[in-house]
């Protein structure tokens, strides 16, 4: 995991306290992940032409639909910072696998999932979450909010 040339982006939500702030009104966490991956995936691209393409492992028959309906509208609608021609512009497809098809960046992603699941939940980290959090996307030098967001986002108290 240390030698490959690659960077993580990812976002996890703590779904108890998504739901309890947002109640009825919370956005599904899977959809909502998805909006948030694909900002930040995009920026990662950059102004590149089909510069990515995301790679999805199937879950069931009506959650695999219900994924596709969510990229079509990201594809349709954009997403709060960027429009939908860019996402259409810079990821060329979203592409459904089972984990029987041995999908090598799937793999890799079941990998950091559990360093990153330790981190957010306050665990004992382990040495892969040192590998991981090199892995992060940052941007001026943070990962957090770049490469690892974390939801829903602490309330800020005024001092």
């Amino acid at each position: 995991m240390s030698e490959l040339e690659y960077s993580v982006v990812a976002c996890a939500i703590k779904k108890a306290d998504h739901v309890e702030r947002y109640g009825e009104a919370a956005i599904d966490p899977y959809m909502l992940s998805l909006d948030v991956l694909v900002e930040r995936f995009c920026f990662d691209i950059g102004d590149v032409e089909e510069g990515g393409e995301i790679v999805a492992e199937t879950r069931s028959p009506v959650l695999d639909r219900q994924l596709g309906l969510a990229w079509e509208s990201l594809k349709t609608k954009g997403i709060r910072f960027l429009g939908s021609t860019t996402i259409k512009r810079r990821i060329s497809a979203l592409r459904l696998r089972s984990k029987q098809s041995n999908v090598a960046g799937m793999e890799l992603a079941d990998l950091v999932v559990s360093p990153i699941g330790r981190f957010v939940l306050n665990m004992p980290t382990k040495e892969d979450w040192t590998i991981v959090e090199s892995k992060l996307r940052r941007r001026g030098g943070s990962y957090l909010g770049a490469g690892l967001v974390v939801l829903p986002k602490p309330v800020r108290t005024k001092e």
